[in-house]
């Protein structure tokens, strides 16, 4: 039986007529006559009353329509529910992650929780924050890494996703140093004459987000001039040690660069931005080896859902 049998016999019942049903299957009349007696010759049985027009259906056709209806269903269903069954049977985990959090603080995440849970291979789609945001509500991934903070909350709190905070880190000003004295090239002054070169993230960036919302409006004593903007904290953290500005970077990505003199601070601590390291997960997830992560983790916060 093929499928396509089960389409031409609803849009006939619908239509009462072999010539409009065929223009709207874009077939010719006689292939799609040939179509629905193929299906009554399957069946064993005739779905219309071909003596009355439009045409009628039979006891069994009438019969046959929600049993047509709902082996469609059943057959769109079939890609989702077999993806199911073998996610659920995989041990692959699938993450999608912010760029710094994959560069620094996940290779060592999973390192780490290699010696509490026995995984296969990792798939991972590192990205902005928008996009892994996107991913994880279409319920491509298993789960997302990425930094937050509780007074910014993202769609995915409002749609109660469940996540753990798995570490800290913080959002510090700093700059590269001047050759002579090593102090900030580009520090915040209260009052300065000149404003000073900020390197800002994009809109798309969740770390831009965070930024905005805990320093909007404090700045108003501060005299600061964007003068390049980018998605990614990797990259403003080339333009800093580049000297072209200061720009507000993760701790996690540039504790070298602060070990090494490379970078230093371009403002007190209180300029400094306090994150979480969150990992949200799927309301429901299907593969035995997730569900077996999440158990596994060490939380220092773990939310009502989880």
């Amino acid at each position: 039986m093929n499928p396509t049998w089960l389409e031409d016999f609803l849009v006939l019942t619908k239509s009462g007529n072999f010539s409009r049903a065929a223009q709207e299957r874009h077939v010719t009349q006689p292939a799609f006559s040939r179509r629905i007696r193929a299906l009554e010759e399957w069946l064993g049985v005739e779905l219309f009353d071909r003596t009355h027009q439009p045409l009628g259906l039979t006891p069994t056709g009438l019969w046959f329509v929600s049993v047509a209806q709902r082996v469609l269903v059943d057959i769109e269903q079939l890609p989702a529910q077999a993806q199911a069954i073998s996610q659920a049977h995989s041990n692959t985990l699938r993450f999608a992650s912010t760029h710094a959090l994959s560069f620094t603080f996940l290779p060592k995440w999973l390192r780490a929780m290699e010696s509490r849970i026995t995984f296969g291979g990792v798939e991972l789609v590192s990205d902005v924050f928008q996009r892994c945001e996107s991913i994880m509500q279409q319920g491509k991934t298993h789960f997302l890494l990425t930094h937050a903070h509780a007074l910014v909350p993202s769609t995915l709190d409002a749609l109660d996703f469940p996540y753990i905070t798995i570490g800290t880190e913080a959002l510090i000003p700093v700059s590269a140093p001047d050759f002579e004295n090593k102090k900030p090239l580009f520090s915040l002054i209260a009052n300065a004459q000149a404003p000073v070169p900020l390197l800002a993230y994009s809109a798309g960036s969740g770390l831009g987000r965070i930024v905005r919302a805990m320093k909007e409006g404090a700045s108003t004593n501060y005299a600061v001039d964007t003068v390049f903007t980018a998605d990614l904290a990797t990259v403003l953290k080339t333009m800093v040690i580049e000297r072209r500005g200061f720009a507000w970077l993760p701790t996690g990505l540039i504790e070298d660069e602060l070990d090494s003199g490379r970078l230093v601070h371009a403002a007190d601590a209180s300029w400094n931005i306090e994150l979480e390291v969150r990992l949200y997960r799927q309301p429901v997830i299907q593969s035995a080896t997730a569900n077996a992560l999440w158990q596994a983790i060490p939380a220092t916060k773990k939310t009502l859902q989880g």
